[in-house]
């Protein structure tokens, strides 16, 4: 059993960003020499998340518009009274789709259907460099 571990560093903006992280997350794991195991991603903080997603324009748009009506950034948050960051919609939403995902990997790649790819959320209301932490354990 072995174990490989690597950071992802990414800037984001004000907003909410989606990126993709598919490539870089498949090229680590093609070259980790691990052939099957388990890939668990992880973003530290309390205003972003990770998970999954058709990357294309409609899908990200229908689930930007889906996260605005579950948290709408206009609403009064009980954060943002005490911090008065007005962030507070950011941590909710982070909530709701957590910091970290875990995928299969079989044959030296994550296991992903044919239109899933792997994004990072940045909920924040300002621009961060964000942290994602790879771990790859298997054989």
């Amino acid at each position: 059993m072995g174990l490989r571990t690597a950071n992802l560093e990414i800037a984001t903006t004000a907003g909410t960003d989606v990126l993709d992280l598919t490539d870089e997350v498949e090229a680590f794991v093609a070259g980790s020499g691990i052939d099957t195991g388990v890939l668990v991603l992880f973003t530290p903080g309390s205003t972003a998340g990770i998970t999954t997603i058709e990357c294309e324009r409609g899908a990200i748009a229908d689930f930007k518009r889906a996260l605005n009506r579950l948290a709408p950034e206009s609403d009064e948050y009980e954060h943002d009274l005490r911090w008065g960051d007005g962030n507070g919609y950011s941590h909710v939403r982070s909530a709701l789709i957590g910091p970290s995902l875990s995928v299969p990997v079989l044959g030296g790649r994550p296991e992903l259907g044919t239109w899933q790819q792997i994004v990072l959320c940045d909920f924040d209301n300002r621009p961060r460099q964000r942290r994602i932490r790879l771990h790859l354990m298997g054989e």
